[in-house]
């Protein structure tokens, strides 16, 4: 409503308390005085952020059209339902960690219960689906997901609505610290859901995507597409067949491709947080992440909680790092590139819905152009990831060039208020500014002509919104202004006139910059659109980079802390020479850490070891050693080991 975000009734009674802002009123006719409480439009991304981490969903509804030009009441609409799944906005989300919305079907049978997994981040785009058995495995894929928000049929659910964390009444079955959305059952349906899929992606069978054979899988991704299609009105436009403006097509995967850890596990081993407090600084991630960019953190994240168990992906990540290693040259260069790189992940998806900022804009042009420097680096690269850098799509280096070229280098946040576009790309914009220019430079030559006219040398010419231009004349000196002034304003010290000259100039660089501003914005969401058209092959592009990162930061960690690559056999050995604990030994001053080893796994060693010793000698760091150096060759980084296999 004007430049507020106004709620009522007990909407704003919940937000006022929530948001601990000022609750007020206002008269509704016969019902009397009702609660109000509001929020300023540039404020929102702020408050909204609070209320989203409270598990809350807000429906954002909009004037659609200009207050001036309507008849009667101002049409609105609501444009999007953000919930904590959904939101794509950078100051709600945390830059290193995807926020994943996902969607459950579960079917109970007599011995196990199936179930279909579907989970996806709007922000950057990643949709997966998944099918399996067994009520523990699905809880230690949500443990490692840490979804947002998770989806659910009503008939998993009591009935329509957000179940926030706490709620008594979780879902029958699952665990209570998610927050779940019940939906209706519908679009969870298989044939309505597989339609939704093939009609999404322009697809006549799901065998490309893996998932044909899947139907439980199937029914979850297509709830998801369908809650996303309904709240999120604004963002989810028509797009190119095969191509939706903000997932990529859904990826199948099974629970046997990759490590299984529980989340018992992960906590013991504290792979992304202490276990005391939670904290990054002290976990394995923390001695891991020295990726450049927050799409390679991101990478490298999902990596740690999802270790593979193909030899191959694993020697593939390790062939990279060695090349990285043995290339001083090329881990430099690389390292200041990637520095310069800003999230082309999320900045593809931002483009794509139609919702990124000037500068936004301006950050995925520096980092499109950036592109043929980088293939030229990677020129002489012998492993096929970097390999994959060195052929540049032309559309997004002219993409690139083309941003920079037509918006200035550091544009105002606010769409509407002009400054945007350089001079020279549009004639027509030109031609507004010069007559704009020039009637600004009539009025900064009016005080001193008017003061050589009227003979008043303390005359001056002033603005201020309510009146626009004046004249300003002491009071003891009004009596000397010529017959065509026409007052205006009496002050305690001084009276304002006006001209009609001036009057009509100000008229002119008001209508004149009312039509900049217009043209500027035009041409901005034009040139948006036409990122938007490029969003796959930025994508594309984007999870090449951060894998390249997220390769690059292990390398640096392998330097810097002298890790080794390990040999990854079929068998069971597992010999460890001169092993580290990486979180202990960077965590203690350099060299003081004792390396150990271990050799298991007949015919090499003992299939079991009984370790034994007093209190605070050191057996859990053995422990939690043995099983961090397994993760990390399994994630394909080398290990803090003389030798290992």
């Amino acid at each position: 409503l004007g430049d507020f975000y106004e709620m009522f009734f007990q909407d704003a009674q919940l937000v006022s308390r929530e948001l601990e802002l000022v609750l007020t009123g206002r008269e509704a006719g016969a019902i009397g005085r009702v609660p109000m409480c509001g929020i300023p439009y540039h404020a929102f991304d702020r408050y909204a952020a609070q209320l989203v981490a409270k598990g809350y969903a807000l429906a954002v509804c909009d004037q659609m059209e200009p207050a001036d030009q309507a008849k009667g009441l101002v049409r609105r609409e609501v444009t999007r339902v953000i919930t904590p799944g959904t939101v794509i906005e950078e100051e709600l989300l945390q830059a290193r960690q995807n926020n994943y919305l996902a969607a459950i079907v579960r079917l109970r049978g007599s011995k196990q219960t199936a179930w279909g997994l579907a989970y996806a981040d709007i922000s950057t785009g990643e949709f997966w689906v998944c099918q399996s058995e067994g009520q523990e495995q699905l809880e230690q894929e949500l443990a490692r997901l840490q979804p947002a928000e998770i989806l659910l049929p009503t008939e998993e659910g009591l009935g329509l609505g957000l179940m926030r964390p706490g709620d008594s009444h979780a879902p029958l079955g699952l665990p209570g610290q998610y927050t779940y959305t019940l939906r209706p059952a519908e679009p969870f349906e298989l044939a309505v859901a597989r339609d939704n899929l093939l009609q999404t992606y322009g697809l006549r069978s799901l065998e490309g995507l893996g998932c044909e054979g899947l139907p439980l899988a199937i029914r979850a991704a297509g709830g998801l597409l369908h809650y996303l299609e309904e709240t999120q009105k604004n963002l989810v436009q028509p797009s190119p067949q095969g191509c939706h403006p903000l997932l990529r097509p859904p990826r199948t995967y099974q629970l046997t491709d990759y490590l299984i850890l529980d989340a018992q596990t992960r906590r013991n081993l504290e792979l992304t947080q202490t276990i005391r407090e939670g904290a990054f600084v002290g976990s394995l991630l923390w001695v891991l992440d020295h990726s450049r960019t927050a799409m390679g953190g991101r990478t490298l994240r999902r990596w740690l909680l999802q270790p593979l168990r193909d030899r191959e992906q694993i020697r593939l990540r390790q062939d990279t790092i060695q090349e990285l290693l043995e290339n001083p040259s090329l881990r430099t260069r690389l390292g200041s590139l990637l520095d310069s790189l800003y999230d082309l992940e999320r900045l593809a998806n931002r483009v794509a819905s139609g919702t990124a900022n000037p500068r936004e804009l301006v950050a995925l042009g520096s980092s499109l152009s950036k592109l043929p420097q980088l293939a030229e680096l990677v020129a002489e690269a012998q492993t096929p990831l970097l390999q994959s850098l060195q052929q540049v799509d032309p559309a997004l280096v002219d993409l690139g060039r083309r941003i920079e070229h037509t918006l200035l280098p550091s544009p105002p946040p606010v769409l509407t208020e002009g400054g945007l576009i350089r001079p020279g790309v549009d004639p027509e914009l030109d031609r507004l500014r010069q007559q704009v220019e020039q009637d600004r430079q009539w009025i900064a030559q009016l005080e001193k002509t008017e003061r050589e006219r009227t003979g008043i040398p303390t005359l001056k010419v002033g603005f201020n919104k309510a009146f626009g231009y004046y004249l300003s004349i002491s009071r003891a000196k009004a009596q000397q202004v010529p017959k065509e002034y026409i007052r205006k304003q009496t002050l305690t010290n001084e009276e304002r006139f006006i001209t009609p000259e001036l009057k009509e100039k100000e008229a002119r660089i008001l209508t004149a910059q009312t039509d900049i501003n217009q043209r500027e914005y035009e041409l901005f969401v034009q040139l948006r659109q036409e990122a938007g058209s490029q969003a796959a092959a930025i994508r594309q592009v984007a999870q090449t980079l951060a894998a390249v990162d997220a390769l690059f930061g292990l390398a640096e960690v392998a330097v810097q802390q002298g890790y080794t690559r390990p040999v990854i056999t079929a068998d069971r050995r597992l010999i460890i020479e001169e092993g580290r604990h990486p979180v202990v030994e960077k965590s203690l001053p350099q060299g003081l850490f004792v390396p150990n080893s271990v050799r298991l796994g007949s015919p090499h060693g003992p299939d079991l070891i009984v370790l034994t010793g007093p209190n605070m000698s050191g057996k859990s760091t053995y422990l939690r050693q043995i099983g961090l150096i397994q993760i990390l060759a399994q994630m394909g980084s080398f290990v803090p080991a003389r030798r290992a296999e």
